[in-house]
């Protein structure tokens, strides 16, 4: 019986080593996390993704970059439809104004857009092939109008294999088709702010 009692407490006593190795482990993870030096780049035409990328630096720092191109899409809802769907069947990656010289010195590199057609759009594509990433952590963050980010954070993972990529945030933004643009405002900015500070908790940046 003597045995037996002293086996549970042995096994009780390392079940709690093990909790408190864990949580160490995890609270020594965040913390270097947010003593790196981070980079928010973010792709927004109606300015929904904008302001994400906005809240997550008022957060937790870094430099924001808006990714623009060397020839912007059109103004037109329709024309640009159809320009991003030739552009996902042929492969064709659009070249960016945005250049970041000094990329390399970044250990976290937040990336954010909208869903188009259901997948990752094509500058974002552009930036993911152009820049090396390699070893960094990679933290997607999504806009889209209700039906969900589709294949945009698998293809980041795709782009990033010699990264680690971190779990994802998504919020339903703006509804371009329907005229419905900019949304983060007043209620809305303030779920995402409560949305967003939780996120980054729980993948372990704040």
């Amino acid at each position: 019986m003597f045995h037996i009692k002293r086996i549970k407490a042995m096994k009780i006593t390392i079940s709690l080593l093990m909790f408190a190795f864990c949580t160490l482990c995890s609270c020594s993870e965040a913390q270097v996390i947010r003593h790196k030096k981070i980079l928010i780049v973010y792709l927004s035409r109606t300015n929904n993704t904008k302001a994400i990328a906005e809240i997550i630096q008022k957060n937790i720092g870094g430099d924001l970059v808006a990714l623009e191109l060397e020839k912007p899409y059109p103004k037109n809802y329709q024309a640009t439809v159809a320009q991003v769907a030739k552009e996902n069947e042929t492969g064709f990656l659009p070249p960016l104004k945005t250049k970041i010289d000094s990329i390399g010195k970044y250990d976290v590199v937040f990336v954010g857009f909208p869903t188009w057609g259901m997948q990752l759009p094509p500058p974002m594509k552009s930036f993911l092939k152009q820049y090396d990433l390699s070893g960094k952590t990679i933290v997607p963050f999504n806009t889209n109008a209700g039906y969900g980010i589709g294949s945009s954070f698998q293809t980041v993972k795709e782009l990033c294999k010699k990264s680690n990529v971190l779990e994802g945030f998504e919020i339903k933004g703006g509804i371009e088709r329907d005229g419905v643009l900019f949304v983060m405002k007043d209620e809305k900015a303030e779920e995402a702010k409560t949305l967003i500070a939780n996120w980054l908790t729980k993948i372990g940046i704040q």
